[in-house]
């Protein structure tokens, strides 16, 4: 249901409707469901809660879990388009001529998320308590990607810091630490920039 004092525009939350119901199917098709629990993925839907619901807490929430890695995504996707040298591996799929350019093309919503998300904190506020919700979100997510997702995939690095899986560590150890990470080293420092820019 639409707010009744709505601020957000209805033609920006039908155009991204109309993106995000385009992308499932294709990415469903050549990704798999299991890509679906990339946080990244999850921002994209949650996105679309908040543009319909205007809701300041999953706004929030979506800015805190994937701003910083969205960062990086944009670094190694631009770096390696402009310099021509690989700038790091979570954009590196962009590059893979094996994929199909139309699928790839599609995960340029990488370039416009983080922007559509500070755009939404600025117009709905910032919700200091999202980042409990974030953790809470993510202590469900990281164990179900480990239980579900093949460890090849590396689905929010839960097997390996790397596209690898690692064998250093026993593997719940691993992602009992990743469950810390994310917390305090992605979401945290997130958190406390949003909550002094917007707060």
């Amino acid at each position: 249901m639409i707010p009744v004092d709505a601020v957000l525009p209805l033609w920006l939350k039908v155009a991204y409707t109309v993106f995000v119901l385009v992308l499932i199917p294709i990415y469903l098709k050549h990704w798999g469901a299991g890509n679906f629990l990339w946080f990244s993925d999850i921002a994209l839907f949650g996105t679309l809660l908040a543009l319909w619901l205007e809701s300041s807490v999953i706004a929030s929430m979506m800015a805190i879990s994937v701003l910083l890695p969205e960062v990086v995504w944009n670094v190694g996707f631009f770096g390696r388009l402009l310099t021509g040298k690989n700038m790091g591996t979570l954009a590196a799929y962009m590059f893979d001529s094996s994929k199909p350019l139309y699928v790839r093309s599609l995960s340029l919503f990488h370039v416009v998320l983080p922007v559509l998300l500070i755009w939404l904190v600025h117009k709905l506020g910032y919700a200091a308590h999202a980042w409990l919700g974030q953790t809470l979100l993510a202590w469900i997510v990281l164990p179900l990607t480990y239980l579900v997702t093949d460890p090849k995939e590396n689905v929010n690095w839960v097997y390996g810091p790397s596209s690898e899986p690692q064998t250093v560590i026993p593997k719940r150890l691993y992602l009992l630490l990743v469950m810390l990470f994310f917390p305090l080293f992605v979401y945290l420092p997130t958190h406390l920039i949003l909550r002094a820019a917007f707060g």
